[in-house]
């Protein structure tokens, strides 16, 4: 754990059912805090699907308009997803933090994924990077706590390599930081993205497939619900298609080997916790502990019985191993 000294501090299982196609989880306890709020519709309120901020958009580089969410008025925490996912696959972590009560946040959809256009002349993980930076000048963060997960967090790395002293601290599940005798010439993870299924009949048709099969049976059913609802958009005929493309996706993964985090490593000089799951196949767990001992004020962290989706998988055990690695 780590003290105030150490960090400069500036916060029930649901079933699922569908309803003329949309998700809805009956019994959701926190369904009337949303009822009279402003801008959200009476089949969101009543849905029990995790509900967003509207988005503000900020113009960043290479004509990208990046999608950025505020949680609460201050700007204590900066969130950033993994690869296919977008912002709000974070927000039942939020809720267990108690963002927008207990602390602040802003979580962003990454280029390419939610409401974020993808640009056509660079997805390279440094241009992530600098998206980030873009949302802390935006906001006018002041040494906020970046908090990563996979991609994203290999992102937070790349932002503050780029520009020293921009975070208080580092959580972080999971980065793809890969030494380079971890690299292959082969991408599985593209490859499987450009065959991925991008269209389903309604939200409760992709709900019922991704819920059934691996890796996103793995999401608890509240990151998985928020993922369905903003991680597609509605064509005319009411079907449901992919904001992130496949394309996107694809490439996204295809650059996570060409980025030069792992050589700078030692340049970060905030604390970070690099936190990591089961080992169940030669992965980002096995190598989240060797990212950790090339970080000055690193330290790597195990957490048993989750896997690469820990974030998701586990909200409220997440949220709980943040609050108490800064408290």
């Amino acid at each position: 754990m780590w003290t105030n000294s150490d960090v400069d501090q500036q916060g029930g299982a649901w079933q699922c059912a569908g309803v003329n196609g949309r998700v809805e989880i009956p019994g959701d306890e926190h369904r009337d805090q949303h009822q009279n709020d402003p801008g959200i519709s009476p089949a969101d309120a009543a849905s029990g699907v995790p509900l967003m901020p509207d988005p503000r958009m900020l113009a960043t580089t290479d004509d990208v308009n990046l999608a950025t969410y505020q949680y609460g008025t201050g700007q204590d925490y900066l969130l950033a997803h993994c690869t296919g996912m977008c912002a709000a696959a974070w927000s039942p972590l939020l809720e267990d933090l108690g963002a927008g009560d207990r602390i602040s946040a802003v979580s962003v959809d990454h280029r390419g994924h939610g409401r974020s256009n993808a640009s056509i002349t660079s997805m390279a993980w440094e241009a992530h990077a600098a998206d980030l930076l873009a949302t802390v000048d935006s906001y006018d963060m002041a040494k906020p706590i970046g908090i990563g997960h996979s991609m994203g967090g290999a992102a937070l790395l790349l932002a503050e390599q780029a520009r020293p002293g921009t975070f208080a601290a580092l959580w972080i599940y999971e980065p793809i930081v890969l030494p380079p005798t971890a690299r292959s010439g082969g991408n599985s993870l593209a490859d499987g993205a450009r065959r991925r299924r991008e269209t389903f009949a309604s939200e409760s048709a992709a709900y019922e497939v991704f819920s059934s099969k691996p890796p996103l049976n793995e999401l608890s059913t509240a990151a998985l619900l928020a993922y369905v609802r903003y991680g597609f958009r509605e064509l005319p005929d009411g079907s449901i298609t992919l904001r992130c493309k496949r394309d996107v996706e694809a490439n996204t993964y295809a650059m996570g080997t060409s980025h030069g985090a792992w050589a700078r490593l030692g340049e970060i000089g905030c604390p970070v916790v690099i936190a990591y799951g089961e080992e169940t196949t030669p992965g980002p767990a096995a190598i989240a502990p060797l990212i950790a001992e090339r970080i000055p004020n690193g330290r790597s962290h195990k957490i048993d019985g989750l896997g690469h989706f820990g974030p998701m998988q586990d909200p409220e055990r997440i949220a709980a191993e943040i609050t108490e690695a800064f408290d």
